[in-house]
């Protein structure tokens, strides 16, 4: 009776982490998008300040997607999949996204027909708006319109944004 009591238990706890991952200091999401509050932050081995620099991320704005927590520091990765351990001082909730298309159509509405109101070149670091399933509201330079989701890296394919 015991065993069989824990062991329900134990499947209820798996399925919610399963579903519904959080970090274990903040309670947030994992993984979740944020962007790089600092000109500057050294991404470490480890999460201390003990551990080895292996680079420097060096583009105030730039998406990272959050994969784990602990004390003070956040795992984080970029588009490209690399990344380290970064104290969480140097991260903004503020939510921005890299364009991942050769050259980025921004619409004046959520529809390809509309009116083109700018073109972003790939790489480029726009804030993130609204979000539908397919179309997000971005802007940079100045320049804002409607894109198409799927050619944005630092929002999830399914995230809705109001």
């Amino acid at each position: 009776m015991v065993i069989s009591c824990a062991f329900i238990v134990f499947l209820g706890a798996f399925s919610a982490n399963a579903q519904d991952k959080r970090g274990q200091v903040t309670n947030l999401p994992i993984p979740r998008y944020v962007s790089m509050k600092a000109a500057e932050g050294n991404v470490r081995r480890g999460p201390s300040l003990t551990h080895r620099i292996d680079w420097v991320f060096k583009r105030r704005g730039m998406p990272l997607q959050i994969t784990a927590e602990y004390g003070n520091w956040r795992k984080v990765q970029d588009r490209d999949g690399a990344g380290g351990w970064v104290h969480y001082a140097l991260l903004s909730g503020v939510r921005t996204v890299l364009i991942d298309s050769e050259l980025l159509s921004v619409y004046t509405n959520p529809d390809p027909n509309s009116q083109v109101s700018a073109k972003f070149e790939s790489g480029v670091v726009a804030r993130l708006g609204k979000c539908s399933l397919d179309w997000c509201h971005i802007s940079a330079g100045g320049y804002r319109g409607w894109a198409d989701k799927s050619k944005l890296w630092g929002v999830d394919p399914s995230e809705i944004r109001e």
